[in-house]
Formats: C-alpha cells, structure tokens, sequence
C-alpha cells in the first residue's frame, strides 16, 4: 500500500490538532467558500453541503485526500454559527445556559474525483450560567471563533454538564465516522502509521 498526501481543507486548530492525534500526517489548505446558510435549510443538510463544498474547493484537481468539515449548534430550532462579536458571544451562552443542544458536525472526503460525506448530531447541556460566568469567558476570547460561541476542549469544558454523542464531533471532527468514510473509499487507517491506499 501507498501512501498518499492528506489535505484539511480547514484552518481550524482543532481539527488540525485531533488528525495528529490520531497520527494522520496532512497539509491544510482552507478552501475559501460561501458560507451562507440557504432558505429554508436544514441544520444538518447546511452543514454537510458546507463540509462537501469545502473539500471538493480544495480537492477538485488534486490526486491527494481531501477532508472538509462544518460544525453549527442548533437550539430552538436557530442554527448558531461563529459569533461575530462578543455582544453575540454572550447572547449565545445566554441562550445555551441550563440548557440542551445540538452540535452538528458534517465530514466529507474527496478522493479520486468523488466526495463522501456523512454528519454527526451530538446533544449537549450546559449548566446554568451566570451572566458573570458568561462576561469572564467571553473576555478570554476562546468563544470568537467557534459554533455556538464555545469550545468543549478548552475553558468551555467547564460549561458542559452533559454529552450524549461523539465527544470529537463537538470538537469538529468526527473521528470514527472519518475512519469509516476512509474505508467506504478503499483508504486504510492504519494506527499511528496514518491512512494508506
């Protein structure tokens, strides 16, 4: 078996830092695409149409491994996405405290010319929250870039009473539904020696 090249089509730190836990050795190259959320579309359909656009961006003309991923959190129906501001920061872990949610994360993979694709749907709860509790974490800046205005590996691990699902996902990057999709393509994960064809 031989090994080929893997790309993230992501510049998400995590996602960057859950492949090399898992020793799959990749390039990343953040594909540039429009994020906007269509009319009357689904949470999960969203988020995998944006995982899917992403790595076929990046892999359309490339022999290589191709990962995109898109992580949103849904509650009341209402897709929460990064906030742009730390005004809707707050807003969002208002609106998250004491209460249960859903993360989406959607994976896809382009190899050989085709995309597969596959999303993961975690529910998590918050414990109440303080609106003291909510301006000191958004003062740390960890809530600015990520889906729902939290991160589960870092300070926002203090938030979570509460997970029922993929733990990885809610980090953006479902680690076994990877490996699975991998294998629905004939590309073998190999532990610690990363994926070969």
């Amino acid at each position: 078996m031989k090994k080929r090249k893997v790309v993230l089509a992501s510049s998400s730190p995590r996602r960057r830092d859950l492949l090399d836990l898992i020793g799959i050795k990749h390039d990343v190259r953040p594909a540039d695409i429009d994020e906007s959320m269509r009319a009357g579309e689904r949470a999960s359909d969203y988020a995998e149409r944006l995982a899917r656009e992403k790595a076929e961006a990046i892999g359309d003309d490339s022999s290589d491994i191709v990962i995109g991923a898109d992580t949103v959190v849904v509650i009341d129906g209402r897709v929460l996405g990064k906030p742009v501001n730390e005004q809707q920061a707050s807003a969002m872990l208002e609106s998250l405290g004491g209460r249960t949610h859903t993360v989406v994360t959607a994976i896809a993979i382009v190899a050989d010319g085709r995309t597969s694709s596959g999303v993961e749907q975690v529910t998590v709860t918050f414990r109440a929250l303080t609106a003291d509790e909510i301006s000191s974490y958004v003062a740390t800046g960890e809530p600015m870039d990520k889906a729902g205005a939290y991160g589960i590996q870092g300070f926002g691990a203090t938030l979570v009473e509460r997970i029922e699902g993929d733990y990885f996902a809610v980090m953006g990057l479902p680690l076994v539904r990877l490996v699975r999709l991998l294998a629905e393509r004939g590309i073998h994960y190999d532990f610690g020696k990363g994926v070969q064809t």
